[in-house]
């Protein structure tokens, strides 16, 4: 972050100066003459306040030679007397002073971390809002003021800072070569230099994809004769499975491996609703602030496939394939309209169908090309690519019966071309992006109509962040020997004991479960495994890191082919689970990621090195920030184990119902207050949409329990360890520093277009109502700011499930 303004607080100075000043006197020098009892002749010479008595060479040979002389008195006067005396005095105030500054404490934390800390909250803040009415505005209208949207993003909070900052450490160690790298290491650095390297991309045009296409019977639209050389032989089962299979890329239908909900040590095949082009089933009333987003869609299709016919030189008719993409759209929409709602589909329970693949045909007969669709044959397409077959007994899980009955009617309208025009655009939209500039440029008007974006993100950051996500582990390794403090662990480890501590004492307070459930959630509670900064062994194992990424074989010249690499890769290892076991000491998120996660079948929470850093934590500022930042952060993770999808599952990571009906029912109905009280903000950057209250329950749920456990935890530090010294230039307490960094964590705002966007598809509330709807529902908050139920941070009704 580059801060317009730096806040500079300049300590006292210190007692030093004293000490010089008291050299500076010892500088002056005096000879006064006094009376000695000896005849002899002398110099008494007072040097400060230290006093040296001699005689000279010459006055001796004088003694020796001549008589003595009568005694003669000498005497001090009243002056020399008087400076001697302040001369002292100074040296004993200035020895006092060095003592006193020595040992006074005037409460207030000196040290660079604790001045750092309190500009970085001095600059956030806006001191004119009054904290009690609108917290959000208090903590965050300074950040607010001074940052601007960078025109490649579509929002920019501290998150996104941090996220920036972390791409700049990945550039610096991608772009290092070193000897020492081991294989695994190379590959990344490898993968990084095809990415950027934008002078061959763009010298290979669209070839790379134009290529493929033919292994994946062609892109009607963008071809001749496809009748004639590949719908003849077309077949649904095919087609589809050929996406799914070789690129994990799922149209019309979602196959996939993944945890069996009931039974989380084994894995099984899921069958559910896909997902589409656009975010969410809201963009295909293509009306209002929806109308834009199709517009572009269609566009979008359209340039990519004329670029394709002209680098094929194959002549073309434009407004033939207008309508052929405008038929692409009209399935889209139909199938959009097909999907379940996000906000139906939030109890895994009601999700879960289970059958064996004879009961999917018989329930699920799909008729494409008036042609009975076959679920064994699509089914082991996919499966053989990885040598497992599938029988008729094999059991299946269906996540989303409702979408395949409404998928029926919709198939059989369209004929091969155009389902098979649509399959392939899904698929080529992901690739274009990794195409030379020409092909880059279609997507811009798309892009800026979703995510209000009018510059791409930079190249390197674009490639730092594709190689992260593909070899996690490897840049990790690169990420933690650069950037992380491994002592932040431990200390880690002892604030989720503390805060786990305080949930599970928490329980004891809650009047609406019963004891049998409490007691249930206990041993949920206690069996959360936790997974802190990074896996040892991508440091020490090398042997077992480079085995990790044996198959994969880059090529510095060939970016286009090494992302297809890395899908076929992935899509293989996701299958061929299918019969092993699970895992459950697996991470589920790489090192170099400043986020937090909880796993519900796994029961696990990960937070990984990427976050461990100011605000949300540093080993050297004050509790108080780090209960504030990671603490909320930790019990909001944990809370997630019993909001309302992880209630569903037991301390093993199993769908099964643990609860009593009484306690199931309270638990809805406390929920409702939220699902009320967050449905009800209204959001000026959406166009005054209102949030959705349901499909954001179990962030808020969290957001609401990790506050409260995290502050409670730190009330406990203070009774323990005692109050911290206060932050300089800062007339504030530790309690409420708490809640002013666990808000300015969420300083940040938004593009028009994707806070339209976010609304449909975050299961986050923005961080302005993450922050307004917890502290509303906080009496320590009320308490802590001193305000009053007419304010309009401290409602007379408050929400609480944990």
């Amino acid at each position: 972050m580059n801060p317009r303004q730096q806040y500079r607080l300049n300590p006292g100075k210190s007692g030093v100066m004293g000490t010089k000043d008291l050299q500076q006197g010892a500088l002056r020098t005096d000879t006064v003459k006094f009376p000695l009892p000896k005849p002899e002749k002398y110099i008494a010479r007072c040097t400060g306040i230290h006093w040296v008595m001699g005689k000279s060479e010459s006055q001796m040979d004088i003694t020796e030679m001549n008589a003595p002389k009568p005694k003669k008195k000498l005497r001090w006067s009243g002056l020399e007397i008087g400076l001697t005396v302040v001369v002292i005095l100074l040296a004993i105030v200035a020895i006092t002073m060095i003592v006193l500054y020595a040992t006074y404490d005037d409460g207030v934390c000196k040290t660079s971390d604790c001045i750092k800390s309190a500009a970085r909250i001095i600059e956030n803040m806006d001191t004119t809002a009054e904290p009690c009415n609108d917290f959000y505005q208090y903590a965050c209208g300074g950040w607010l003021k001074r940052n601007v949207i960078p025109e490649t993003s579509s929002r920019y909070s501290n998150f996104d800072i941090l996220r920036d900052e972390l791409e700049v450490v990945l550039k610096d160690v991608l772009d290092t070569p070193s000897s020492n790298d081991i294989t695994a290491v190379q590959k990344a650095k490898t993968l990084y230099r095809s990415c950027i390297n934008e002078t061959t991309i763009d010298s290979r045009g669209g070839m790379p994809l134009i290529s493929l296409l033919a292994n994946l019977s062609e892109w009607p639209v963008a071809t001749n004769n496809w009748e004639s050389s590949y719908g003849a032989a077309w077949t649904a089962e095919t087609a589809i499975a050929q996406l799914t299979s070789r690129y994990g890329k799922k149209v019309l239908i979602n196959f996939f491996v993944g945890t069996d909900d009931k039974n989380s040590t084994a894995h099984i095949i899921h069958i559910d609703q896909p997902g589409l082009g656009l975010p969410s089933r809201d963009y295909y009333e293509c009306t209002g602030a929806y109308q834009e987003a199709c517009s572009a869609y269609v566009d979008f299709m359209i340039s990519v496939a004329k670029l394709i016919l002209q680098e094929r030189n194959i002549t073309f008719n434009e407004t033939q394939i207008a309508e052929e993409m405008k038929r692409v759209m009209d399935l889209e929409k139909e199938i959009a309209n097909a999907t379940t709602k996000s906000e139906d589909r939030n109890d895994p329970l009601l999700l879960y169908n289970k059958m064996t693949l004879a009961q999917l045909q018989n329930n699920f007969s799909l008729e494409i090309n008036h042609m009975a669709f076959n679920w064994s044959k699509f089914i082991n397409n996919i499966m053989s690519t990885v040598q497992i077959d599938v029988e008729n007994t094999e059991h299946v899980v269906v996540y989303d019966p409702e979408y395949l009955t409404k998928l029926k009617s919709i198939l059989n309208k369209y004929t091969p071309r155009e389902l098979q025009n649509y399959m392939i655009w899904r698929f080529v939209m992901d690739l274009v992006n990794s195409l030379s500039r020409n092909y880059k440029d279609t997507r811009n008007a798309f892009r800026k109509a979703l995510y209000g974006t009018t510059s791409e993100t930079a190249v390197w950051r674009r490639c730092a962040n594709y190689v992260n996500g593909n070899m996690e582990n490897a840049v990790g390794r690169l990420y933690v020997q650069e950037a992380f403090a491994g002592d932040s662990k431990h200390v880690v480890e002892e604030m989720i004991a503390d805060i786990r501590g305080v949930f599970i004492e928490t329980l004891d307070d809650l009047t609406w479960m019963d004891a049998e459930t409490k007691k249930k959630a206990e041993q949920k509670a206690t069996a959360i495994k936790e997974r802190i900064g990074y896996p040892d062994e991508i440091m020490t194992d090398d042997s077992k890191l480079n085995s990790e990424y044996q198959e994969l074989n880059y090529k510095e010249e060939e970016y286009f082919e090494n992302i297809i690499q890395n899908l076929v890769f992935t899509q293989k290892k996701r299958l061929k689970k299918l019969r092993e076991k699970v895992d459950k000491e697996e991470w589920i998120s790489g090192a170099a990621v400043v986020n937090a996660f909880y796993s519900a079948s796994r029961n696990q929470i990960v937070f990984p090195a990427g976050i461990l850093q100011p605000p949300f934590f540093s080993a050297s500022q004050p509790k108080s920030l780090n209960y504030g930042g990671i603490g909320m952060v930790i019990g909001h993770e944990i809370t997630h184990g019993f909001d309302d999808n992880g209630r569903n599952f037991n301390e093993n990571g199993d769908l099964v119902d643990w609860w009593t009906e009484e306690s199931a029912r309270n638990f809805k109905d406390l929920s409702q207050c939220m699902v009320y009280q967050y449905g009800n903000f209204s959001w000026d950057l959406a166009g005054g949409q209102q949030l959705s209250g349901i499909n954001t329950l179990g962030e808020n749920i969290a957001d609401n329990g990790g506050v409260r456990q995290a502050y409670k935890a730190y009330e406990n530090f203070v009774k323990k360890n005692g109050k911290e010294k206060l932050l300089p230039g800062l007339d504030m307490n530790h309690q409420q520093l708490f809640f002013l960094n666990f808000a300015q964590v969420w300083c940040g705002t938004y593009r028009p277009e994707y806070a339209v966007n976010s609304i449909k598809t975050d299961v986050h509330s923005p961080g302005k109502f993450r922050v307004i709807g917890s502290l509303q529902n906080s009496p320590e908050f009320s308490e802590a700011f001193s305000c009053t139920t007419k304010s309009y941070m401290d409602p007379a009704k408050k929400c609480r499930v944990w």
